[in-house]
């Protein structure tokens, strides 16, 4: 996929999330102020955070999505993974405030106006968000965004979350007025379990974590089965944002010509960027012997 196909995904998915999310709090304020539902307020509460969220995250894409330049040389990808660590935060707090309502509302259950009102929006906001959350995974199938996988993680747990309202609303329908507060309580913890996910994902991506072992065996297959490489060694991979940086030595014959040996690690990293879209490949030579004598040197010592 070209950058600009890239671009225009992403940026789709951004602008996607932030309609979805305006449409589902317009809906949902209404359905609140009509029954003055814990278990409603929790889910306005969770899509204000969604469009909050969201927008950061497409702010992130953008400037993720800028060239590299003097002051960043290695581009500016690790924007995505900033937005889903300041996604996690909001998420987390929102979560621990709607816990705090739950617990105030599971104390003192009391009946609730309008149902109606209440399960018409929570059966449309499960429709937007089955349909937003589709295209999100086709994005992410295609891109492999950090941010939209981050993105669309809170807004699949959103497809539980408004069950559970829907479910909350009937059971109080039916005089289960704790059902209410329960179902909010639950809500919150579901989305901290989520914050907490999309935050570990973030950190490992702003630590530089390896490449899948799947893919850093594929690079070793790629490059071996190039002519006249001997071997690959000291293989380092991470990704940021869309770009996968790999770094890794070629092991080739003493006695080629700088030119030919130039020429074998032209073919490499041609191969991995045919089988590796959005890449920095970084190549170094080594001569056979000079592999074998490190070998040997970092054998086992004698005790």
């Amino acid at each position: 996929m070209s950058h600009d196909n890239y671009s225009r995904l992403v940026t789709l998915a951004g602008v996607a999330a932030i309609t979805t999310a305006t449409l589902l709090i317009i809906g949902k304020l209404i359905a609140w102020l009509m029954t003055d539902s814990a278990s409603l307020l929790a889910s306005l509460t969770d899509s204000f955070m969604d469009v909050s969220a969201s927008v950061i995250n497409l702010l992130a894409i953008r400037y993720a999505l800028a060239p590299a330049d003097d002051e960043h040389r290695f581009g500016h990808g690790k924007a995505e993974s900033l937005a889903g660590l300041i996604q996690a935060a909001f998420i987390s707090g929102s979560a621990f405030l709607l816990v705090m309502h739950g617990i105030s509302s599971l104390l003192q259950p009391g009946p609730l106006p309008r149902l109606e009102a209440g399960l018409w929006v929570s059966g449309g906001s499960m429709v937007l968000t089955l349909l937003l959350v589709t295209f999100q995974s086709f994005v992410i199938h295609r891109t492999g965004s950090v941010a939209v996988k981050a993105d669309m993680l809170h807004y699949r747990s959103d497809l539980l979350l408004n069950g559970g309202v829907l479910l909350a609303l009937v059971l109080a329908g039916q005089g289960w007025y704790w059902a209410d507060g329960a179902f909010a309580i639950a809500i919150g913890l579901m989305l901290l379990w989520g914050a907490v996910h999309i935050g570990w994902e973030s950190v490992q991506a702003l630590l530089d974590r390896q490449l899948p072992v799947e893919v850093q065996q594929r690079i070793m297959e790629l490059c071996c089965q190039v002519e006249g490489v001997h071997g690959v060694h000291d293989l380092r991979t991470r990704q940021s944002g869309p770009t996968r940086f790999i770094q890794l030595h070629l092991e080739l014959d003493d006695r080629l010509p700088l030119v030919e040996a130039h020429r074998i690690a032209d073919e490499a990293e041609a191969a991995l960027l045919r089988s590796f879209e959005r890449t920095d490949v970084i190549i170094h030579m080594d001569p056979m012997s000079v592999v074998s004598k490190e070998a040997a040197s970092s054998g086992p010592q004698p005790s």
